[in-house]
């Protein structure tokens, strides 16, 4: 997927195309996470939908439930959740610095090899 040691950089058009990518990718991951998190919040807590999203959202962003779960099923629904969502913020910013990081150290070493 990136370009080796010994290998050009990329140009800056192909770069910025590989780093909106890795930023979709990163939306979609965070957009189908939150969409499990409203319908365990609605299922299993019967918050509305809005409620639910607040709830999601609060927890991606590792502030916790607004609204506290009432039953065991939406407990252990909360703790499971705020495990997964943790992994899940991780990953995201794992996937945008991705490119900028690979970008940097591949720059680096290319122009200890141009030399």
């Amino acid at each position: 997927m990136y370009e080796s040691r010994k290998q050009p950089p990329l140009s800056r058009a192909r770069f910025i195309r590989r780093l909106l990518l890795h930023m979709a990718g990163a939306v979609i991951l965070i957009v189908v996470s939150l969409g499990v998190g409203i319908v365990g919040h609605i299922r299993l807590e019967g918050l509305s939908w809005h409620d639910s999203f607040l709830n999601a959202t609060m927890m991606l962003g590792g502030i916790g439930p607004v609204t506290l779960p009432q039953t065991d099923e939406g407990k252990l629904f909360v703790a499971f959740y705020g495990l997964y969502i943790g992994l899940v913020f991780a990953v995201a910013i794992s996937l945008i610095l991705a490119p900028v990081l690979h970008r940097l150290l591949h720059k680096f070493h290319w122009d200890d090899q141009v030399k």
